[in-house]
């Protein structure tokens, strides 16, 4: 859309998937406007940018709290807990299921307390927990008696998609997951630079789209705080679509790309297209495109998203039906001046 916000394009999101999913399903449908998260909070309370808000449980941050703790894998580490109801009177095998589970994902283990009628604490982590601890971890997760505390430490890195993945697991095995409802949301605020493990800032997500405070921002902020107007429609933890408002000038352009260590030749090699059409300007502009296959799979209640399209790949990207790909004849090679060696 030509001269369009974000917000322009997030009205047609919502009138467009309201009513397709309310036409084609008897479930509820989040009913416009959709809830707008922002990616760091999606992060923290749900482990993921794909969060399925039918899901009730959220995720804490409790990091302060184990700064300089006596229990090794938690000092200094990101360490989330995530406060499940009434799961304190599950069986031992449960707890154990839910453990072998966290090994399969890469922890090392899945620390927990189960909160007494007292509000005391039983459990494996109860040991190393400081006076004070237990009033406060009481505080930050809403726990009551008889529910379960559960911990994930990790690096700042892989402790949102651990606690993420702890998250999802506990509510599908105990059933928490409304199935009755459609619940949609849009992830915003995207950062638009992150550095990589030798600290070089790269590009995030997509680097055509406009920073927030444009050329401003990218001049006078630190690059790992500038946010993207880049957003996700997400509809229970599936993301029907990215977009983004597209930047269309050509000095925030040159200066973005100069922050991920791209001169002004590497633009015009690289992105010449752009790097033109900008030179004549271009109208701002903005969208998004929510995959129908995806919009089908949902509907359908199929899992997978090769059921809903008419001639699926398979697992080696081979369409068995037309039979490709195929064999490339000298000639065709020839016409793209690609020669085999």
């Amino acid at each position: 859309m030509a001269f369009a916000t974000q917000e322009d394009v997030f009205d047609i999101a919502e009138q467009v998937l309201y009513e397709t999913f309310t036409k084609f399903s008897d479930k509820k449908v989040s009913k416009p406007p959709f809830r707008r998260i922002p990616f760091a909070e999606s992060m923290l309370k749900y482990g993921t940018d794909k969060p399925d808000l039918r899901n009730p449980l959220e995720i804490v941050e409790i990091s302060d709290m184990f700064v300089e703790t006596d229990f090794a894998p938690f000092r200094k580490k990101c360490v989330r807990s995530l406060n499940v109801p009434d799961a304190a009177a599950q069986s031992k095998k449960w707890f154990k299921r839910m453990e072998e589970f966290a090994l399969s994902i890469g922890m090392k283990g899945l620390g927990y307390v189960k909160v007494n009628d007292d509000l005391t604490f039983d459990g494996p982590i109860d040991k190393f927990l400081k006076p004070g601890d237990r009033e406060e971890l009481i505080a930050r997760n809403g726990s009551k008696a008889g529910d379960v505390i559960y911990f994930i430490a990790d690096t700042a890195a892989e402790a949102p998609k651990l606690a993420g993945q702890i998250r999802t697991e506990v509510a599908n095995r105990l059933k928490l997951i409304d199935t009755s409802r459609f619940e949609m949301c849009f992830i915003v605020d995207f950062p638009m630079f992150e550095r990589d493990e030798d600290g070089k800032i790269i590009f995030t997500h997509n680097p055509f789209s406009m920073p927030q405070g444009g050329l401003d921002a990218l001049e006078n902020q630190a690059p790992e705080t500038i946010l993207a107007y880049q957003y996700d429609i997400v509809c229970n933890g599936v993301e029907l679509s990215s977009g983004a408002v597209r930047n269309h000038d050509i000095e925030i352009m040159k200066k973005a790309f100069d922050m991920a260590g791209y001169s002004e030749d590497d633009l015009k090699a690289k992105f010449s297209a752009l790097y033109n059409a900008f030179q004549y300007g271009a109208p701002p502009h903005a969208g998004m495109a929510p995959g129908v296959d995806r919009m089908l799979m949902l509907l359908t209640g199929e899992e997978n998203i090769r059921e809903v399209i008419a001639f699926p790949m398979n697992s080696n990207a081979q369409d068995v039906l037309l039979g490709s790909p195929g064999e490339v004849t000298e000639q065709q090679l020839r016409e793209v001046h690609i020669k085999l060696r």
